[in-house]
C-alpha cells in the first residue's frame, strides 16, 4: 500500500493524516494523526477518520517550507522550446544548474486560487515534480542524498513569463504571492518511481500534450540535485526541490483551471483568478 501523507484543514484547524483507499467503495479517506510526521516524533491515528468531500474538510499544501529551490531548463525539451519562443538565448540546456528560489509565502494548496498580479500579462504554467526534505540536509552526497529525502507531491511552478525576461533573478517571476501551488499530499520516498515519474497537466479540462513529460529525462537527476542544493544551503525538514518542468509550458489567463498531474501521487488543481 502507498503511503501518503497529507495536511488539511477540519474547520479551519490544521491538522495532518494518511490518506488511505478504503477496500469496499475504493473511495481515499483521511485518517487522523496525532502528532507531526515531519519532526520525528511518532505519529499515531486517532481514531477519526473523514472522506475528502466532508462538509468543513479541506485540503492545504502537505508542507509550508522554510524554503523553496528549483532548477530552471533541467530537460533538453523545456531548454528549446525557452528557446524557440524568444524567452532564452541559450538553446540547449545550460551544463551547469540553474538554481532558483520561491519564498515560503508563495506557497498555496490544493483547489487555492492562483492570483494573477499587476504588472504582467503573461502567467505560465509550469508542471514539475516536487522533492520533500525529511531532515537536516546539509553537504550531503549523490549517493546518500535520497536518505534525506520524505516524499514527493505535485507542484505547479507558475511563472510571469513577461517579467522573467526583465528580471536576471527572476525574483517577480518566481516569486509572487500564490506562485507555487502543492499537493495534494505527499507520496512518500520508497512509494514512487521517482526515476521515472509520469507528469502531464491539463489546461480548462484539456490535455497539453507538449506540457507532459517524465523524470527519467532529467539532465539533473533528484539526487545531484539535492547534493547540489545543500552543498551552498542547508534544507530543513519540510523544505521543497522543485526538480524543473519537462517540455513546453504555457499561458494562463484568468478563469482558468490548472490540473498537474504526476503518475502514482495524484492531481493537483488550482483556478486562476484576478485581472489581467
Amino acid at each position: 500500500m502507498r503511503m501518503r501523507i497529507a495536511r488539511f484543514s477540519l474547520n479551519d484547524t490544521p491538522r495532518y493524516a494518511f490518506v488511505q483507499k478504503d477496500e469496499n467503495d475504493g473511495e481515499d479517506y483521511l485518517v487522523e494523526l496525532d502528532g507531526h510526521p515531519l519532526l520525528g516524533g511518532q505519529v499515531t491515528p486517532t481514531g477519526q477518520r473523514y472522506k475528502l468531500d466532508a462538509e468543513g474538510i479541506r485540503l492545504l499544501s502537505p508542507v509550508i517550507p522554510s524554503k523553496v529551490y528549483g532548477l530552471a531548463k533541467n530537460y533538453e525539451a523545456h531548454a528549446q522550446f525557452m528557446h524557440d519562443a524568444g524567452h532564452s538565448d541559450i538553446k540547449h540546456a545550460p551544463e551547469d544548474m540553474v538554481i532558483f528560489s520561491k519564498p515560503s509565502t508563495s506557497v498555496i494548496g490544493p483547489d487555492d486560487p492562483i492570483i494573477y498580479p499587476a504588472g504582467s500579462s503573461d502567467m505560465n504554467f509550469e508542471p514539475e515534480v516536487a522533492v520533500v526534505i525529511s531532515r537536516v540536509t546539509k553537504n550531503v552526497t549523490v549517493e546518500n542524498a535520497m536518505d534525506y529525502v520524505l516524499g514527493f507531491t505535485c507542484v505547479n511552478d507558475v511563472t510571469l513569463r513577461d517579467l522573467q525576461g526583465l528580471d536576471p533573478m527572476w525574483t517577480r517571476a518566481k516569486g509572487f504571492d500564490t506562485s507555487c501551488p502543492l499537493g495534494p499530499w505527499i507520496v512518500t520516498r520508497d512509494d514512487l518511481n521517482w526515476r521515472d515519474a509520469k507528469i502531464s497537466f491539463t489546461l480548462n479540462g484539456q490535455d497539453v500534450p507538449m506540457a507532459s513529460g517524465t523524470t527519467a529525462n532529467l539532465i539533473h537527476g533528484i539526487p545531484e540535485q539535492i547534493a547540489a542544493i545543500s552543498s551552498f544551503a542547508t534544507l530543513l525538514p519540510g523544505d521543497v526541490i522543485l526538480t524543473g518542468t519537462p517540455n513546453a509550458s504555457g499561458h494562463l489567463d484568468p478563469g482558468d483551471e490548472a490540473v498537474v498531474t504526476v503518475e502514482g501521487i495524484g492531481s493537483l488543481r488550482n483556478v486562476v483568478l484576478g485581472a489581467r
